[in-house]
């Protein structure tokens, strides 16, 4: 059973009306689930206080996201990359925050105590954000709390981004650490934000080989992203054997997302989740918690996260969206959805230099492939 998580007060990080990271996207995902008749009464978690930050934060740094958001004295923001166009200072937003992490938090807890094998919070994913400052839409990095809160119950855990921007917060933040093996599959740094994640960030001390990433060029297609699983993520986990896996499904690697220059498409991330729930089921314990993430294409990245609740619900994909969500949802956004949850296929015109571009991936892969196996024995 899939144990869903969500709280209204998500809402309360909202970074503003033409800020791509948006609260309407768990909105327009809820109201898609509920004209289906598929939507599950969530959990509600409570907001985490801001002491409890403190195990991943500077305290510094909390006080001063608490004290702005608050409306208080920012002259210190810019020191700690708040008041950007990206991490643009917005009241309320800390509260907000904290009840995302919150909930990720919630969905671990539910791991440990045996409440649960397979969560899914709608919220999260703030990968970016570090220990002393904010990054890439992201204030408080609910993910490495929730690892921090793993480890010091003694349990190793597994962290898989697939975000198409690199989880550079999560790596940084456990980048020595042997308990925690994380693995990258993103848009490679030489073109897209944050400009990290190479195949020789392999950790740090006794974390060495336990941080994995896979660069992928731009316009990679879906077989690159699903042979970057079955390659490394597949093999990683059955050495590494977590306790767990805490999954960043962040929806912007699909072919129409404004920010990034993947490809993939709703088939391939269905095809994408069920690996992922699978190598769970095989070498992680069977312990799965799912947080959003990145995702700015309004028509595609509540079709993908509903997607992942079908699947993690062992409900049948439907065909087609529902006629009175898509009319609201096309009024209200001035934009044309597709009929059907799946794209329409072909979803894209035949890419350039695509032969190119998957010997570049598989090569990547063998490489850090290369370099990781030597220290697993």
């Amino acid at each position: 059973m899939c144990k869903i998580i969500y709280h209204n007060k998500y809402g309360l990080y909202n970074l503003g009306n033409e800020h791509p990271f948006s609260p309407q996207r768990a909105e327009m995902l809820i109201e898609l689930l509920q004209e289906l008749k598929v939507f599950k009464e969530p959990l509600q978690p409570s907001a985490v206080n801001p002491e409890q930050l403190k195990l991943i934060h500077d305290k510094d740094y909390v006080n001063i996201v608490e004290n702005v958001s608050a409306g208080n004295e920012q002259g210190q923001a810019e020191k700690y990359n708040l008041g950007t166009a990206d991490n643009p200072i917005v009241k309320g937003m800390a509260e907000g925050a904290r009840y995302q992490v919150g909930g990720t938090l919630h969905g671990v807890q539910l791991l440990m105590e045996n409440k649960a094998n397979k969560v899914i919070t709608f919220g999260g994913g703030f990968h970016h954000a570090h220990k002393n400052s904010a990054a890439g839409f992201c204030v408080y990095n609910d993910l490495a709390v929730a690892i921090k809160e793993m480890t010091n119950q003694g349990m190793h855990v597994a962290y898989l981004d697939i975000d198409v921007h690199h989880g550079d917060g999560v790596q940084e933040l456990f980048y020595d650490d042997d308990k925690v093996m994380t693995i990258s599959i993103h848009e490679s740094g030489e073109f897209l934000f944050p400009g990290t994640g190479w195949i020789y960030e392999l950790g740090r001390g006794s974390g060495r080989s336990l941080k994995l990433n896979i660069p992928l060029e731009p316009f990679s297609e879906g077989d690159s992203y699903l042979l970057a699983i079955d390659k490394v993520v597949k093999p990683a986990l059955a050495w590494f054997r977590p306790d767990a896996l805490i999954v960043q499904a962040g929806a912007d690697a699909h072919f129409s997302d404004p920010l990034a220059d993947i490809l993939l498409t709703t088939y391939d991330y269905e095809k994408l989740f069920k690996e992922i729930i699978s190598i769970a089921q095989n070498s992680c314990n069977n312990k799965m918690l799912f947080t959003f993430g990145g995702g700015y294409s309004p028509t595609a990245t509540p079709r993908v996260w509903a997607l992942l609740y079908f699947i993690l619900s062992n409900i049948e994909i439907p065909k087609y969206l529902p006629k009175k969500w898509k009319n609201k949802w096309e009024k209200i956004l001035n934009m044309k959805f597709p009929d059907t949850l799946h794209d329409a296929l072909p979803a894209y015109d035949e890419i350039p230099r695509k032969q190119e571009i998957i010997n570049t991936n598989k090569d990547t892969i063998r490489r850090l492939m290369d370099s990781v196996s030597q220290h697993w024995l």
